[in-house]
């Protein structure tokens, strides 16, 4: 049985406990795709909730995509589960006459892929990029922000940085697309990939992400700072992706 609020540490409102409780049993696989969750007695009883309580809370995970009610049927687990993404299968300039691999591996997962361009500028990047690309107070890099998608929803808010001197006069400051991804262009440009380097943090989304992910909820964005190095140790792109954190997991593999 629940804690009391006065018992309780956890101050949250009691819809928003009972729905984080069985997120977290969707997302672990004890409740698995196509399984109903249980009736709204059970959870009554379970959560020592009202009607009312349990309704909001599984109306959360509804907004979450997480489950679905069916008349005459309950609520289901949806088929759409938290999705695992390798990040080492995207870091890799794309051969010859190849779509960017992200549009590749969206395909490979039976989903149409989609990247649209938001914006081409140069600015003063946040202080962690401008930190690893070495800026001087002050400084400023071209920006590219794009927003990827799988079958029309948004599923990844994507900001990539180009020092000043690598970027002007090439294609990275143009306000139009790059066949093969930059990853290609910055190979082909005498700069290929040589180490990258992931820093993954779990936040709150801002308002800009908040909006573009279409997310339900304050629910934490997976956000992912990537440095890439080049000969010499040049930070030659360095790219802020956030993407909603109940939707998708991270695989790194290690040998």
């Amino acid at each position: 049985m629940p804690k009391t609020d006065e018992e309780s540490y956890d101050r949250r409102a009691l819809h928003e406990r009972i729905a984080a409780d069985l997120r977290d049993e969707i997302m672990s696989g004890d409740l698995a795709p196509g399984a109903n969750l249980p009736s709204t007695q059970r959870l009554k009883e379970r959560f020592d909730a009202s009607n009312a309580t349990v309704q909001k809370a599984l109306q959360v995970l509804k907004d979450e995509r997480l489950v679905v009610g069916r008349a005459g049927a309950g609520v289901t687990v949806r088929e759409h589960q938290q999705e695992t993404v390798r990040p080492a299968d995207f870091g890799k300039p794309a051969e010859a006459g190849k779509p960017y691999p992200w549009l590749t591996e969206a395909s490979k997962r039976g989903k149409q892929g989609s990247i649209q361009l938001l914006d081409v500028a140069e600015v003063r990047p946040p202080q962690d990029v401008a930190e690893a690309m070495g800026l001087p107070e002050n400084g400023t890099a071209v920006v590219r922000q794009q927003l990827l998608s799988h079958d029309g929803d948004p599923v990844e808010l994507v900001s990539s940085y180009y020092p000043l001197d690598l970027a002007q006069g090439t294609a990275l400051t143009e306000a139009r697309k790059i066949r093969g991804g930059t990853p290609a262009l910055l190979a082909e440009m005498g700069f290929p990939p040589r180490l990258t380097v992931d820093r993954v943090s779990a936040r709150v989304p801002t308002q800009e992400q908040y909006e573009a992910l279409q997310l339900p909820s304050d629910l934490p964005v997976l956000r992912t700072l990537r440095v890439v190095y080049s000969d010499d140790d040049r930070a030659i792109e360095v790219t802020v992706m956030a993407k909603a954190g109940h939707l998708y997991e991270l695989q790194y593999e290690f040998v």
